[in-house]
């Protein structure tokens, strides 16, 4: 597929998607959703084992664009509910169900969808200057794109309330403060903070850190007892990896492991 809003590079262990409608704050349309999801199933053959999703220019994403649901006066009302099904749910999933480690970096504003999207990543980092905002209600939805869902589990539903509800802007300082990403950096910090964290989730143990992003994600509605067995299970699966013979060989000979990913 030849991209027309998106920019897909894949070297060294490490992929990268830039959503690439900067005239538009990034903001997605269906052309954008087919092209990334494009992308996205050439990351899972590829051999990469970190994928980078960010924007170009001024902000991350500004969520969905509107022109592509604009309704005419009128006309019968749109079915919101369809683009999510087409959509956003399948691009959610298969970023939470990735087998390697997914980066977001926000290099401005997350807003809407954008927002939703940013945080079904594992790791996000922001600049400084960046932004965060549940915009939704300020058309008379609901946070979508897996909002509702990443919102309360993140901050508690007090904040989930008032973030959705009052749809004002949140610096990427105070989303840091109260845990909604995990890192906020200086602009100028931003692209080699972001370098040196995927180069070292390149060569990290990449089924090791692909687990750990399947049974942190299932602690969420796992009973204790659950989460223990999948534990056990999962342990005693990466117990049989090369990686693990690998970081224990290197442990115990005090030098630096060389993991496969396998």
């Amino acid at each position: 597929m030849n991209y027309e809003q998106i920019r897909f590079e894949s070297a060294d262990g490490i992929a990268r998607i830039t959503l690439d409608r900067p005239d538009r704050l990034n903001s997605f349309t269906d052309q954008m959703h087919e092209e990334v999801r494009d992308a996205l199933s050439r990351v899972a053959s590829d051999g990469s084992r970190v994928l980078l999703l960010t924007g170009n220019g001024r902000g991350f994403c500004a969520g969905q664009d509107l022109s592509d649901r604009a309704v005419a006066p009128g006309a019968a009302p749109v079915d919101l509910g369809r683009s999510i099904e087409k959509n956003y749910r399948p691009l959610i999933l298969t970023l939470r169900n990735l087998p390697m480690p997914v980066v977001c970096g926000v290099n401005g504003v997350a807003a809407g969808a954008g927002a939703s999207i940013a945080l079904a990543c594992d790791l996000v980092i922001a600049t400084r200057s960046a932004s965060f905002v549940q915009a939704f209600a300020r058309i008379g939805l609901i946070p979508d794109a897996g909002g509702t869902y990443f919102l309360p589990r993140l901050v508690g539903t007090a904040r989930a309330m008032g973030l959705a509800m009052l749809a004002d802007k949140l610096t990427a300082e105070d989303a840091e403060h109260i845990g909604l990403i995990w890192k906020c950096v200086d602009d100028e910090a931003f692209a080699a903070t972001i370098d040196a964290l995927l180069a070292k989730l390149a060569v990290a143990p990449t089924r090791g850190l692909a687990a750990i992003k399947r049974v942190l994600h299932a602690s969420s509605h796992n009973t204790l007892e659950a989460q223990l067995a999948l534990e056990c299970e999962t342990q005693r699966e990466l117990g049989q990896s090369d990686d693990y013979r690998e970081g224990v060989e290197a442990f115990l000979a005090k030098r630096t492991p060389q993991f496969s990913g396998r």
